[in-house]
């Protein structure tokens, strides 16, 4: 819906800028308008920003890479720059500098429209650069090891976006660090976005869905997670490796840092397919680049809210234009912020991270004012970013549930909560950090185990009435299944269980993700509500 909405806009404004001869455009244009060429301005524009996802078998919908190709879709690139649609970049410049940024200035956006308010001259061709030559290979060299979706998803030629996560196993029989990665897709063209994430014990990968594909929907991957969800979840839905979108540039972390990849872990892949008008099959491969050796300082994720805002009362009311939940956390320790990122679905509208120093100065680290979930990214800092302890992390994110948001999932709008579908809603920014003292970071990761322990704490309570059979209440201890396991089978399956329960009990309990709950998986999550909600 996002890319089919946003398409039929620019088709709009480019015919409004045909129609009235392109005063819109250039309005702001320089009086000089004959000394922008292709040749000497804006090749290198085209070749460095644009090109990299504009070229033959990539996601772009046509090819940048030579004059007349530039030309035939000027006044396209004209509209879509000036508005900053593309290329694709949402943080907003707040003085941060992030490294390998897609950011166009204000004075090339001007140099484009002044080339096509001037009909787009080619210019001294003996000035024109070369174009970029891509390699067939990976970006970074040969990877250290290349890890495959086990079979090929098929992505239908219609239909609504789908989101899908896949095991791509690994199961290495020792400790690594992750140094990069690289995602190579095998259909470019619909795949807009993947999220990792790392599954510490190889569990995932005997889930299915009963669809008959492969994978598995959404973010289901949160069930069966070899342990309790309450136990084990935090530090999964913390623990992600970061993500890909087309034309990012494989961005190696700086210095000796990496990420750490457990033995005998696998890494799942969240990812976003929109249907091109053909048929594709995906079997992606991702190439991973080891550290030769473990890093002198560990990453440590702060997300706000955490749990991707699980218990930060996402429940949003059909019509609501302007909700917003909120996140915030005090450092313990002084850290360095490395590296930043948000994550949220459809009717997400802006999200923005502040970090207010003990000397009062806020520093805003990340603020994105026209969330696209097509295009999240992880945007790693130029340099580091000094915090020093009792500085306050604040967290706001914006959803718009109305009809007057294009990219609501639901006509008329629905009332819209937490969840691990596309259709629901998540939220959260995570920032990676390093403690400047190495030997404090396990402060750091025990206060983030508690602030994390009381947001699910929260969600707890929230859900107390769904959950109260699973205390000490007339049904806990054997009540539950007495009460619902209608087939007397020993095990609750969710076609038992009313179905507003469903997600509250299952994600909560249902630990191998079979889909069933059986007395030892209620019984686990008794207990673990006992130790969360600090009852006897």
């Amino acid at each position: 819906m996002k890319h089919s909405v946003a398409c039929f806009t620019i088709v709009v404004r480019c015919l409004t800028v045909v129609i009235a001869g392109g005063v819109s455009l250039v309005a702001n244009a320089s009086a000089n308008a004959g000394e922008v060429t292709f040749a000497t301005h804006i090749a290198k524009i085209m070749y460095d920003h644009c090109s990299t996802c504009h070229r033959p078998g990539q996601s772009g919908p046509f090819s940048l890479l030579t004059y007349e190709d530039c030309r035939k879709h000027s006044e396209t690139i004209a509209v879509v720059t000036k508005d900053r649609y593309m290329p694709p970049w949402k943080p907003v410049h707040t003085g941060i500098d992030f490294a390998n940024h897609r950011r166009l200035s204000d004075e090339q956006i001007k140099m484009i429209a002044s080339w096509v308010a001037a009909n787009c001259p080619e210019g001294p061709k003996d000035q024109m650069p070369a174009a970029p030559q891509f390699t067939d290979g990976w970006a970074l060299g040969k990877p250290d090891l290349v890890v495959k979706m086990q079979s090929p998803f098929k992505v239908p030629a219609e239909g609504r976006d789908l989101y899908r996560s896949f095991v791509l196993p690994v199961g290495l029989p020792e400790d690594k660090w992750i140094k990069a990665y690289e995602l190579r897709p095998t259909a470019r063209s619909v795949v807009h976005h993947a999220l990792f994430f790392v599954d510490e014990t190889g569990s995932v990968r005997n889930q299915s869905e009963r669809d008959g594909q492969p994978g598995l929907k959404g973010m289901n991957f949160l069930r069966g997670i070899g342990g309790n969800f309450m136990e084990r979840g935090p530090d999964r839905l913390a623990g992600g490796l970061g993500g890909y979108v087309p034309g990012a540039v494989p961005n190696p972390l700086p210095g000796d840092l990496a990420r750490f990849l457990p033995k005998g872990s696998d890494i799942i892949m969240q990812t976003h397919f929109h249907p091109s008008g053909k048929a594709e099959v995906e079997q992606a491969e991702l190439g991973l680049y080891f550290a030769d050796k473990p890093p002198a300082q560990r990453l440590v994720p702060i997300q706000l809210p955490p749990l991707f805002g699980m218990g930060a009362g996402l429940d949003i009311a059909p019509g609501e234009a302007n909700f917003q939940i909120h996140g915030s956390y005090v450092l313990p320790i002084d850290v360095r912020g490395v590296e930043i990122g948000g994550h949220a679905h459809y009717i997400c509208r802006e999200m923005r991270m502040t970090a207010k120093l003990p000397s009062g100065e806020k520093i805003e680290l990340l603020y994105i004012d026209e969330w696209d979930l097509d295009w999240q990214d992880q945007y790693q800092f130029a340099s580091f970013q000094v915090l020093p302890k009792g500085t306050e992390l604040s967290v706001t994110i914006t959803y718009d549930n109305s009809a007057n948001n294009p990219e609501n999932p639901f006509s008329p709008p629905q009332r819209i909560s937490w969840g691990r579908e596309s259709n629901d809603e998540m939220g959260s920014i995570t920032l990676q950090v390093i403690a400047v003292d190495e030997s404090q970071r396990q402060v750091l990761e025990e206060d983030l185990r508690n602030a994390t322990r009381e947001s699910l704490r929260k969600r707890i309570q929230s859900q107390a009435t769904g959950l109260a059979a699973l205390g000490g209440g007339p049904l806990g201890k054997g009540g539950l299944m007495k009460l619902l396991d209608r087939n007397r089978d020993g095990k609750l399956q969710e076609k038992e269980v009313p179905e507003k329960l469903r997600d509250r009990l299952f994600d909560f309990m249902d630990n191998n993700g079979d889909g069933e709950l059986d007395t030892e998986e209620l019984a686990a999550g008794r207990r673990s509500l006992d130790s969360i909600l600090d009852r006897k």
